[in-house]
């Protein structure tokens, strides 16, 4: 069975937070772009990422 994880970040501390999940066992599944709130600096844009692993 998998579980499913949906993390909320900013695009700028995205890749730090795949990677410590990594670290736990959980893989990338997706990412998105909340798009309507998207800042002056692409740093500061909201990022969804869905991570899953087995259990």
């Amino acid at each position: 069975m998998k579980q499913y994880k949906v993390v909320e970040v900013k695009v700028s501390e995205a890749e730090a937070k795949m990677n410590d999940m990594a670290k736990e066992g959980w893989e990338v599944v997706s990412t998105s772009i909340f798009l309507g709130a998207t800042a002056f600096t692409k740093a500061g844009t909201t990022m969804f990422i869905t991570f899953s692993k087995e259990v």
